[in-house]
């Protein structure tokens, strides 16, 4: 009897879960409680849907993992040592030891994946069942989830084999050459165009892909694929390592026009910008309040409507991962995860100096430590952005615990030092309870000064955060392709249409219009710090730095972070600190963090994470990565 059964065998890149086995225990007359006979699965819908559904495994946390990608780039800074982000961030990665990958990118869990796809692709071409419209469903599901885990590995190996086979254990020959980065690209893309054709007419599923999905899919992969570091020609010219590598045709387009590609890139944007069901507030004609600007987002973030702002942006969220309280699942303790220790949270993810200072005065102009009108109170009147996705010193937040809530009846984040007077009027100096040095939960606190906001649930009932949260991973987002289509729109010279849909985001986070003078180089790199505020902790920064060749510059530097002081004003007399600009005068430094907590560096090799010696070995068909 046949039987479908997930297991993974590591054979090079080709062997998966779903393997089939045999069972001819016929002197048992039972059958495996974990197994299904493939007949039988594919033969009925529901079994086939169980397996279609299954599929979806393979998104993991989302990118809601105790460790996010986020402190693989300048976004971040993971708090805790021993868990191989530095092994990354200090361009010390082998194929022996490649340092901390989720799984959601990891080589061998991807291909499990892929080959489940495979398997219900071709099942389901010709479904065993009557319910037709529920099979081309599936089948459109099957097509958009291998083409979304195939992107996966290319985006953060280069090319890589393109399995469409179902390998058996009676194959003789389980290895397999890298395809090139092109085909890669437009087999993807094929993928994409088959499952957005066959949802077209399929029911919006929270949680489940459909056809502004696969779209939206296209329109990321096109745009990477349009990048500096995926045309050879211009990536030799910024890289020695890549100009060395004698296997070019893994690593991007080694010939063709570049202006097609983004010319290609731009169509399948629009076709998702032309869906303008989907936009959020994106018809503005001027820009909203600061505090609407703040809700926007907030409630952007919270993948629709947030307790904090009543604002329904659910649209905006084209695809999302999920979690509910039935599972009890780690993407769900986001909040405990990143919340500040004061809260007795793990202060993970800690946003740097970097990402904060990249953030915008509310006016449009560049935040700048040399003017005193912004260094002397650095979070006033800043991109409203800033205060939604990170919490610093002084920034109301919820009640704390009842252990904790009587050293703060006011609810601020404390992450700086102030004077205070002790009980014989003398000032003494007090850490604040989200520091490193809290009486609190002193080894959980941040080294950065700051902590997550984004994607952390403000409801003020919710005050500890162990509790589980509902917030969902967004996978691909109305917004990201807007950011998409701006890009082509720069790179093709299209600047008048770049600045309208940059202003259109802008406007909806509360910041004012991009000067119309705005163009070329100054107009790319107003372009690429909206991308990186709006799309910070998604994901995408990571990836960004390495498509754009800026890694050196901005990954590759000493990680900054922020030490505050209160002075006590003359005559303030103040025994429980609070955050109170009357009482204090406080004073900002920006600081490099200590040599031995993390030294980042970059290598050219880290354009690309090798694949594993282990791999190689079984695979003798594999090319490693430059640099390796």
């Amino acid at each position: 009897m046949k039987t479908i059964k997930l297991f993974y065998i590591p054979i090079s890149a080709l062997l998966f879960t779903g393997l089939f086995t045999s069972c001819n225990d016929d002197f048992v007359n039972t059958k495996p409680l974990n197994e299904a006979p493939k007949e039988l699965v594919w033969a009925d819908a529901g079994l086939a849907q169980a397996f279609v559904n299954d599929l979806y495994n393979g998104f993991g946390q989302g990118g809601f993992n105790e460790q996010m990608l986020a402190s693989l780039s300048d976004e971040s800074m993971f708090t805790h040592p021993g868990r191989g982000i530095n092994t990354i961030t200090e361009s010390r990665s082998t194929p022996t030891d490649q340092g901390w990958i989720v799984d959601s990118y990891e080589y061998g869990n991807m291909y499990k994946y892929i080959r489940a796809a495979n398997t219900a692709i071709e099942n389901l071409k010709e479904p065993k069942f009557s319910n037709a419209t529920q099979a081309k469903q599936m089948l459109g599901e099957a097509y958009f989830l291998r083409a979304y885990y195939y992107q996966q590995l290319l985006r953060f190996y280069g090319a890589i084999p393109l399995i469409t086979k179902i390998y058996l254990l009676e194959d003789t020959d389980f290895t397999a050459a890298r395809n090139t980065y092109e085909e890669c690209v437009d087999f993807i893309v094929k993928d994409c165009d088959e499952a957005a054709a066959l949802l077209q007419d399929a029911v919006k599923v929270e949680g489940r892909t459909s056809q502004a999905a696969a779209q939206a899919l296209k329109a990321r992969v096109l745009t990477y694929a349009a990048s500096d570091l995926h045309d050879v020609p211009t990536a030799k010219g910024k890289s020695p390592t890549i100009a060395a590598y004698g296997n070019s045709e893994y690593l991007g387009y080694v010939s063709g026009s570049r202006v097609e590609r983004w010319q290609k890139a731009k169509a399948a944007a629009k076709v998702v910008l032309d869906q303008t069901a989907l936009a959020y507030k994106l018809d503005l004609l001027d820009s909203v309040t600061a505090a609407e600007g703040k809700a926007n987002y907030i409630a952007l973030a919270m993948g629709g409507k947030s307790k904090v702002s009543e604002i329904d942006a659910k649209r905006d969220l084209i695809l999302g991962r999920f979690f509910n309280d039935l599972k009890d699942e780690g993407g769900a303790y986001v909040g405990r995860n990143n919340g500040p220790n004061g809260y007795h949270n793990w202060s993970g993810n800690t946003p740097t100096q970097l990402l904060v200072d990249d953030y915008e005065m509310l006016s449009g102009e560049k935040f700048d430590w040399n003017k005193p009108s912004h260094s002397s109170n650095i979070y006033a009147n800043r991109d409203p952005r800033l205060s939604a996705s990170i919490l610093y010193d002084g920034a109301n937040w919820k009640p704390r615990t009842d252990d904790v809530k009587e050293r703060d009846p006011a609810n601020q984040i404390q992450t700086g030092q102030y004077e205070v007077l002790n009980e014989k009027g003398g000032k003494v100096i007090q850490y604040g309870l989200d520091t490193r040095n809290s009486p609190v939960e002193d080894w959980n606190g941040s080294y950065m000064g700051y902590y997550m906001r984004k994607f952390v649930d403000g409801d003020p009932t919710i005050i500890d955060q162990n509790s589980r949260q509902r917030i969902p991973w967004p996978i691909l987002r109305y917004t990201e392709v807007v950011l998409n289509y701006v890009e082509a729109c720069i790179e093709l010279g299209e600047n008048d249409e770049a600045r309208n849909w940059l202003n259109k985001i802008r406007f909806r986070a509360g910041m004012p219009a991009i000067p119309k003078t705005e163009s070329g180089q100054d107009l790319k790199a107003r372009y690429r710090n909206e991308r990186r505020v709006e799309l910070a902790y998604e994901e995408h920064r990571f990836f960004d730095t390495r498509r754009w060749m800026i890694a050196k510059e901005t990954v590759g530097r000493p990680v900054t972070y922020i030490s505050v002081f209160g002075s006590l004003n003359t005559g303030k007399k103040v025994s429980l600190y609070q955050y109170n600009t009357g009482n204090y005068t406080y004073s900002y430094k920006v600081n490099t963090i200590a040599p031995g907590i993390e030294n980042r560096n970059w290598l050219d090799k880290m354009y690309f994470i090798s694949i594993h010696r282990d791999e190689i070995n079984r695979n003798n068909k594999l090319v490693q990565n430059p640099g390796y």
